[in-house]
């Protein structure tokens, strides 16, 4: 079985969770400062980063890490665990840095990834949806284009965005230095806000050919067999994880407010009906993580037969996504309930409800891509296939 075949599981990932453990005093510490900033604060960053978070999704040919996606699952979990903000900008980066240096050839790695396990490695954030456009020319193309959402964009050293070249409406995703394009400073949003989410443009910019990859590829330049489920599906892993990490943390949260308002005069959360929510909650988000799991499990078996993942799978990957935001959502709002006045104040519970609200407007979690699942599970759509979030054929 050759290299881009086999399923990498990393021997580094019970120590990453311990890095992850180790910061999250600081990292909650810095949670209200870097709301303030709309970007991570650059202590937390930089020890995000050299705890090796964006590493984990970087190609092992390269240096990386290279996690499972299970691996990949439970780091971003972890990391949202004890910050959403954190966990979403961390999940970007490590994504579209990843995915860069899996799909381009040797000319862009040897550029941008020269030496990963040192430190010394590009950082890409950016768009992946609503192309811009790009005119061939000789040795590559001149891109314009409008994006928005880059998440973790204040950390970036390039940008990751999609294209649609002219003529041939062939979908490539790029990689550009950041200088390269005008930064819009207007992530002025409700949740998320430490995320620096913003939008950027650009006009006739030349990018080369060698810096640009094929958006639907599965079949990666560097790196194992995770990296053969596609962009959409990489984005699926960690997109699952935070939801599941922000969920369990403001149940937990929760729990710690019962506790402190246990036994006070009518303390609601001393009443059967909120034994019984509670309860319902965690059932609810316990199957949604061991639904999540289970279905990436599969995947992995596949992806270590040297297998593709089917149309069936794929769809389960977007259902179990799906599911998972919208399950935390829901026990957010179990939470919401219960907390009383304490959820409307400045703390935990209420960032986290509002990141948690603001993470599942993302157009992963949309109902499109839910009704698109419905069609083929049905079966009014059994011989379809998926491209990015639509189902065709």
């Amino acid at each position: 079985m050759t290299a881009s075949a086999r399923l990498h599981v990393s021997t580094e990932f019970p120590a990453m969770l311990e890095r992850v453990d180790a910061l999250a005093e600081s990292i909650e510490a810095d949670a209200d400062t870097a709301e303030k900033l709309c970007r991570l604060t650059e202590s937390t960053a930089q020890a995000l980063l050299a705890a090796g978070v964006v590493r984990a999704g970087l190609p092992e040919n390269l240096g990386g890490y290279e996690f499972s996606p299970r691996q990949l699952i439970q780091t971003i979990e972890r990391l949202s665990y004890h910050d959403a903000a954190a966990g979403w900008t961390m999940m970007a980066l490590q994504m579209m840095t990843g995915t860069t240096a899996a799909y381009l050839g040797a000319t862009a790695a040897a550029e941008l990834f020269p030496d990963v396990a040192g430190g010394d490695h590009a950082l890409l954030s950016g768009h992946g949806t609503r192309p811009g456009r790009a005119v061939p020319v000789d040795g590559g193309y001149l891109v314009s284009g409008n994006w928005q959402f880059a998440s973790g964009m204040a950390l970036a050293t390039h940008i990751h965005s999609a294209i649609q070249v002219e003529g041939t409406g062939e979908p490539r995703v790029l990689a550009m230095p950041k200088s390269q394009v005008t930064l819009v400073d207007n992530w002025d949003v409700l949740g998320l806000r430490a995320t620096s989410s913003i939008d950027y443009h650009c006009a006739e910019v030349y990018v080369p050919q060698t810096h640009t990859y094929l958006a639907t590829t599965m079949d990666p330049a560097n790196g194992g067999a995770i990296y053969r489920v596609g962009l959409v599906n990489m984005s699926a892993i960690v997109h699952t994880g935070w939801a599941l990490g922000a969920g369990r943390r403001l149940l937990d949260e929760l729990k710690l407010y019962a506790s402190r308002k246990s036994g006070t005069v009518n303390a609601a959360v001393g009443t059967a009906q909120f034994h019984a929510e509670y309860a319902a909650a965690e059932a609810k988000l316990r199957a949604a993580r061991a639904w999540a799991m289970q279905v990436w499990h599969d995947n992995e078996n596949a992806l270590a037969a040297g297998e593709l993942l089917s149309t069936e799978q794929e769809t389960l990957v977007r259902l179990a996504l799906n599911h998972a935001t919208w399950t935390a959502h829901e026990v957010g709002q179990t939470v919401h309930r219960w907390a009383a006045t304490t959820a409307i104040r400045r703390g935990p519970i209420d960032r986290f409800l509002r990141d948690l609200a603001t993470g599942t407007q993302h157009i992963t979690s949309g109902p499109v891509v839910l009704q698109n699942c419905g069609k083929w599970l049905s079966g009014a759509q059994p011989e379809a296939r998926w491209e990015f979030l639509d189902l065709v054929g």
